[in-house]
């Protein structure tokens, strides 16, 4: 049995790979400004030159929409199919990602698709509904969540009830107990939650026809400005990176800083509630797992809950960051979504 896999994550404007033999990172690249699918299929092609294809067990793809399905899954016509009908959910990644599937299924790999949606199916009808008539649910108008690959990852193995905070240029927050997903941030799209570096957010529905209306612009450019022109960057007007704003004395760019902080603090209060009661609260992702700054202004807000961090182990990235006498546990664990990635993919193709 090959158990070499590639993993190709196709983002809206990157391919990017790694390459796992008998689950250890052997390789790894990324290409920046890949925007057509002719230059995707280019750097798929300069990828094949890296690697020896004749030793690849399975090509593993990061899908970020899967609708409803629930793990991981081999790729046929009929997966297309239904990756197609949920595409314009998440157009930026997941349309790049079926052109860069058809383009190995050439090649007569076998290959196989982890979506970041799957852990999420585990949550409550409570949970998955919106508040709207019972029939749009019916038609797929529901809550998905995201970056479940990530949530997942950093979870295993913890019990009970965990809170985890994958905080990057994308934000989530899920609420997890006994490793499985009850509820998260993210919701239809990758656009509900948070405040995130130039997404919105949740905001009120109504905003949107009101803009319509009083700013005359278009459905595509609201998606545009939610999307792309909001959040930290939209409030601040200087920067999406949360380290300009936070060294920034300009009062918007604080503003921004701080809006991220308080909407991530309620989203963990309202798991906390939500579960009744926290065990464990773990960060994540680029700002989560190396920002101390960023996790100590989130955890100010949970000394009623008797969080207590250790302020040297917070400063050093350990990955116990809380205090003996804390009554919760918070972490800073490394997300490997590629590693997940593998290691869904190779229990697929093994599976008999």
């Amino acid at each position: 049995m090959k158990r070499d896999v590639l993993v190709m994550n196709v983002g809206s404007s990157s391919v990017k790979y790694s390459y796992f033999r008998n689950g250890k990172l052997v390789g790894k690249d990324n290409f920046e400004n890949v925007f057509t699918k002719k230059e995707r299929e280019s750097s798929v092609r300069r990828i094949i030159m890296r690697v020896d294809v004749s030793s690849i067990g399975c090509v593993a793809h990061r899908v970020v929409h899967g609708g409803e399905i629930s793990g991981a899954r081999k790729v046929d016509k009929a997966l297309l199919l239904s990756l197609r009908k949920v595409s314009e959910l998440a157009p930026l990644h997941d349309i790049p990602e079926i052109e860069v599937i058809e383009f190995f299924m050439k090649l007569k790999v076998p290959q196989v698709a982890v979506f970041d949606t799957a852990f999420h199916q585990t949550m409550p009808l409570k949970a998955k509904a919106y508040g709207l008539p019972y029939k749009y649910y019916l038609k797929g108008i529901r809550r998905y969540g995201f970056h479940g690959i990530s949530h997942e990852y950093v979870s295993r193995g913890l019990k009970g009830k965990v809170i985890t905070c994958h905080l990057g240029n994308g934000c989530s927050v899920t609420a997890i107990r006994n490793g499985r997903s009850v509820d998260t941030s993210m919701g239809f799209t990758p656009l509900e939650g948070v405040v995130m570096s130039t997404r919105s957010g949740s905001l009120d529905p109504a905003i949107i026809p009101y803009m319509m209306k009083h700013e005359r612009i278009s459905l595509e450019k609201i998606s545009m400005i939610l999307n792309n022109e909001s959040g930290l960057l939209g409030v601040s007007g200087s920067s999406h990176d949360l380290r300009d704003l936070m060294s920034s004395k300009d009062e918007r760019a604080r503003l921004a800083a701080e809006m991220f902080f308080y909407s991530i603090a309620k989203q963990i209060g309202a798991y906390a509630a939500a579960m009744n009661g926290v065990d464990t609260i773990v960060f994540t992702a680029g700002i989560g797992q190396n920002n101390p700054f960023v996790r100590k202004k989130i955890l100010d807000y949970f000394g009623y809950l008797g969080v207590n961090i250790d302020n040297a182990k917070n400063k050093g990235n350990k990955r116990i960051i809380s205090s003996k006498g804390s009554s919760v546990k918070v972490m800073v664990i490394p997300t490997d979504e590629e590693l997940a990635i593998a290691l869904q993919a190779l229990r697929i193709i093994e599976r008999k």
